[in-house]
């Protein structure tokens, strides 16, 4: 049994192999920079909606004061 694992017959890597392990790499890479791109925007979404609205409020034409464009009335 371990004279099969040391020849290199048994579990591991393969040279044959190597090239859909990169593949393989690459896509977990991928995903990996997805998910955290993803999480970024979440939270920028999140604390940036706000503040831009106010920021396009104040660049329209009327120019309302801050106070104006917080009020509800």
């Amino acid at each position: 049994m371990a004279s099969r694992t040391a020849s290199g017959k048994g579990k591991g890597k393969s040279g044959k192999g190597s090239k859909g392990s990169e593949n393989r790499s690459a896509a977990k890479c991928l995903k990996e920079w997805s998910t955290w791109t993803m999480k970024k925007a979440k939270v920028i979404t999140h604390y940036g909606f706000i503040p831009l609205i106010i920021v396009i409020g104040m660049n329209s034409e009327p120019k309302p004061h801050l106070s104006q464009l917080l009020s509800p009335v």
